[in-house]
């Protein structure tokens, strides 16, 4: 997937619209960066996560489905599907918190550690957010860019009211203005199957 040859929408939207954007992506979007490393690597040096953020505040980590516990010792590679989430409620969140008290009863399902010797270099993952963290954290990666298949976000712009074109301040397909208005007739041709997704909001300008 290259830059240069991927097509583009570009959104400002009123800062209290972003959450049309939510279920995309609790969905699960790709983005794109330096993988073969850990999740804290990836995510507080690639993504500018906090440290303080990534320990205090990310409480359930799934790599590939499965819970880890130590975000230095997962290793990011290419495809791996990443969901992050604020605690969850009840026994469940409890089970799933990484480092929890209850982690022992998920052993066999629990992500191993594993060595961080492995190459580093250019590749996509997918990122799925939850809860609390799809409000602070979805934001973040709208801005810097999302990648999501074609059709899925054609779908999703059809089914956007009007009230949502008339929040958008400015739309650009593939560099070029368009009206907001038209966004529900925005597609691409059948070659491109993934397009990159950038969405500004209006506290940004």
């Amino acid at each position: 997937m290259k830059n240069q040859m991927t097509p583009t929408l570009s959104l400002i939207l009123e800062t209290d619209k972003i959450y049309c954007f939510f279920p995309l992506l609790q969905h699960g979007v790709m983005l794109q960066t330096r993988i073969g490393r850990s999740i804290r690597d990836m995510l507080c040096h690639g993504f500018g996560v906090s440290p303080e953020y990534l320990e205090n505040r990310i409480e359930t980590i799934f790599l590939n489905g499965k819970p880890v516990d130590d975000a230095g010792s997962a290793i990011v590679r290419d495809g791996s599907v990443l969901a992050l989430s604020a605690a969850m409620p009840g026994l469940v969140g409890s089970t799933f918190r990484k480092g929890g008290h209850l982690a022992a009863f998920r052993s066999t399902i629990t992500h191993p550690k594993e060595e961080a010797d492995v190459p580093v270099y250019k590749g996509v993952f997918i990122l799925k957010l939850f809860n609390l963290l799809v409000r602070e954290l979805g934001p973040v990666f709208l801005k810097r860019g999302v990648w999501i298949r074609k059709n899925e976000l054609e779908a999703f712009l059809r089914r956007q009211s009007e009230i949502f074109q008339a929040e958008c301040k400015a739309v650009k397909k593939d560099g070029k203005e368009i009206k907001p208005e038209k966004l529900h007739e925005v597609s691409w041709s059948d070659e491109h199957e993934i397009v990159q997704l950038i969405v500004n909001s209006t506290s940004d300008r």
